[in-house]
């Protein structure tokens, strides 16, 4: 008879885990419910860590225990958010108790600073408070989408059935964000070997030569007069260039963080031919799934405008769409008020247009982040198919003007020893 290991909480949200045997799951899940355990995990095949016998019913230790005594540290990140909302939606799927739930939480946490944040949630729930109340106090860190929807799984009696659909949107969220992180690596990489090696060439190459070029004066070519000139002075004042750019780089990062920064450097980004087309569909990509995600749970459609229209990340994109729901409110239509930003192409409007017309607006948005989605994607593998060469090329041909400029000048001295 197939073994399976199980990870189950009981009614006062104590875990234990071990092994049971049962002919299928379903059998497996009967025997956990019947002993009065919630499962959480249930796998075929008994694991090293739970095979401590069929009725093995001990507390699971707590988090550090697990990990050899390792915690990470450091605030509570979006990261954890979407592990938070992935655990607490399969024990309350499961028919876990919020609070019950909340208790497993704190002793899985892996860091001190998501325990603290699940132990004040809690404290607040058996307050009598409800969970959407008790998150308004870490409001930065989950959002207003995050806290309304959990405010209408409430209010629908669906907050299991909302965590999951929580949970999707993260994890979409997540990879699309990954995707575009992702994809300036190695261009990011491409720029940094190129740099290096012309500081290399001409810090260290280029000076070699000097010596050999010291008394021909006026006789060497151009090219390699210049390349002699940059050389000295790369290795006269490179640590001062360096400490400058540093420097630099230091103030423009630090402005760019300010109001005005973002400002200057997102409506730059929107003006750029191939970056602020993607630029403004991966905005639009999260607009369109929050208000989905949103209408779906049945949030009102201002509301879900307006919560929407706060994920945007470009301010003055953010701007143009925060128009949509004073000419809602004025009697406009959702795809009339939508096409009056100019913000949205004719496949978009046809969409919220018929999901307007089929009452099905919510599954229109979705499938416009979904399109959107896929085009921004491709746009990356197009951007990075056009980029890379580029890049290369742009090394290649600095080394080697560098490298003929040296060999032209080594070619005077043999024309003039002639």
């Amino acid at each position: 008879m197939p073994e399976f290991s199980y990870r189950a909480a009981d009614a006062k949200g104590v875990v234990s885990e071990g092994v049971l045997d049962a002919a299928n799951r379903q059998l497996a899940l009967r025997q956990l419910r019947q002993r009065g355990l919630t499962p959480i995990r249930i796998d075929e095949g008994a694991s090293t860590g739970a095979a401590r016998g069929p009725d093995s019913n001990a507390n699971i230790p707590s988090s550090t225990e697990q990990r050899g005594g390792w915690r990470s540290r450091g605030p509570a990140s979006q990261a954890d958010v979407l592990a938070l909302t992935t655990e607490l939606s399969i024990m309350l799927r499961a028919g876990l108790a919020l609070d019950s739930a909340l208790r497993v939480l704190i002793g899985m946490s892996h860091k001190p600073a998501v325990a603290e944040l699940v132990k004040g949630i809690l404290e607040d729930v058996k307050g009598g408070a409800p969970l959407s109340r008790a998150l308004l106090a870490h409001r930065a860190l989950f959002g207003d989408f995050y806290i309304n929807m959990i405010r209408s799984g409430e209010a629908s009696g669906r907050l299991a059935e909302v965590m999951g659909r929580l949970v999707e949107h993260l994890e979409r969220s997540r990879a699309l964000r990954d995707s575009v992180i992702s994809a300036t690596i190695y261009p990011a990489i491409l720029l940094s070997v190129a740099v290096l090696s012309l500081i290399a060439m001409l810090g260290f190459v280029v000076p070699q030569f000097e010596s050999l070029f010291r008394d021909m004066g006026d006789a060497l070519p151009l090219p390699t007069r210049f390349v002699l000139n940059l050389g000295s002075f790369f290795t006269e004042y490179g640590v001062y260039l360096g400490i400058a750019s540093a420097l630099l780089f230091w103030v423009v990062r630090r402005w760019l963080r300010t109001e005005d920064g973002r400002d200057w450097l997102q409506s730059r980004m929107l003006a750029t031919p191939i970056l602020g087309r993607l630029v403004l569909k991966y905005d639009i990509t999260r607009f369109s799934r929050s208000l989905g995600t949103l209408l779906g749970n049945g949030v009102p459609i201002l509301t879900a405008l307006g919560i929407a229209t706060e994920t945007v990340g470009n301010r003055r994109l953010r701007a143009r769409l925060a128009d949509v729901t004073p000419k809602m409110k004025a009697g406009a239509r959702v795809g009339d008020a939508m096409a009056a930003t100019g913000l949205f192409e004719p496949l978009a409007i046809n969409l919220i247009r018929v999901g307007e017309e089929t009452g099905r607006l919510d599954a229109m948005a979705l499938e416009l982040a979904r399109i959107f989605d896929r085009d921004v994607e491709n746009g990356i593998k197009r951007g990075l198919t056009m980029l890379e060469p580029l890049l290369i090329l742009t090394l290649g041909l600095l080394i080697a003007g560098i490298i003929v400029s040296i060999l032209l000048g080594i070619l005077s001295i043999n024309d003039l020893a002639v």
